[in-house]
């Protein structure tokens, strides 16, 4: 016990570290798969993807990817309709992280085709692809 007591920050760090190597693993399963800029501009080129900017009107207006759809995630589940039932559909937002509960709600629908950007529009910018304002 005197053990645990002694050394309670050096658990506490161990443990939050745990849960920091987990994150991307827990993520990657609720969010759905993820694509990098690469595997992105490929779904679109060779699939004719839907891309699906799932930010506010304000951020979309400025810059986005080109032919992209914005639906803001509060107004998806009620304008789903919007989107062919055919294509695949890659979800973006601003780092990546707004696009997992689209993607739930879109699967939650019987889409199965639905990907994530990873790294949202920051790591497209990054990359040097271009983005429309």
């Amino acid at each position: 016990m005197k053990f645990l007591l002694d050394n309670i920050l050096l658990i506490a760090i161990a443990f939050t570290s745990g849960l920091m190597l987990l994150w991307p693993v827990v993520m990657r399963r609720t969010g759905g798969p993820g694509l990098d800029t690469l595997g992105a501009t490929r779904l679109i080129n060779d699939t004719h993807a839907i891309v699906l900017d799932i930010r506010e009107p304000a951020e979309f207006a400025a810059g986005h990817l080109p032919n992209a759809r914005n639906i803001p995630v509060g107004d998806l589940e009620k304008r789903m309709g919007e989107l062919p039932a055919a294509k695949p559909v890659l979800v973006c937002c601003a780092s990546g992280a707004r696009s997992g509960r689209a993607i739930g709600a879109l699967r939650k629908a019987g889409r199965e085709e639905v990907f994530n950007l990873q790294g949202g529009l920051e790591a497209w910018r990054q990359a040097g692809l271009p983005v429309v304002k």
